[in-house]
């Protein structure tokens, strides 16, 4: 694994680790990625937080999908999250991350559409992270300015999933992160 991987995967980890979303977690279901997390506040469908895992700052938006579709229909996941994370330590901002859930096809991409634009997401474990870095960027532009994210993937039991987020309140999540995350 290179060492963009391993930042990228430490940084859901991070996140996962660090960070009550506002729903009951059973005894089956991971921590919810907000758990150790302060809510920094919330802005439509998302939030802004902040976190010291390790005495490292990480500041995040995160959404949970609006609509969840998985084929064949039924199949038990864990939740899934979209995460844009920022790392002053480590000079990381605007990473565009996703939890997905399940276990990842190995050597499968998954993919991030908004609007016309279509992003390749690598795939890791239970994580995708935008495959091409250089995009990072243009993608966060997009997701300012359209109304949904979709992203497709398919597990290693091979269930296809369709996740909808929506984007309302995207914009001011992210300033206030830049405003916490210096």
């Amino acid at each position: 694994m290179n060492m963009t991987s391993l930042l990228r995967a430490t940084t859901v980890t991070m996140a996962a680790s660090a960070c009550i979303f506002l729903s009951p977690v059973s005894a089956q279901q991971k921590p919810s990625p907000t758990e150790q997390a302060t809510l920094l506040g919330q802005f439509g469908d998302w939030g802004a937080y902040k976190a010291s895992p390790g005495g490292k700052t990480v500041c995040f938006a995160l959404s949970k999908p609006t609509s969840a579709v998985t084929e064949p229909a039924g199949r038990a996941r864990d939740a899934s999250y979209a995460f844009v994370s920022t790392r002053p330590a480590e000079k990381v901002r605007n990473e565009v991350s996703f939890i997905v859930g399940y276990p990842q096809k190995a050597g499968q991409d998954a993919t991030a559409t908004l609007g016309s634009a279509s992003y390749a997401m690598y795939t890791q474990n239970d994580g995708a992270w935008v495959k091409n870095a250089a995009e990072e960027a243009q993608m966060v532009d997009a997701m300012r300015k359209n109304a949904d994210l979709v992203i497709k993937s398919e597990s290693v039991r091979g269930t296809k999933t369709t996740d909808t987020y929506s984007l309302k309140g995207i914009a001011e999540a992210l300033e206030k992160v830049a405003a916490e995350c210096k």
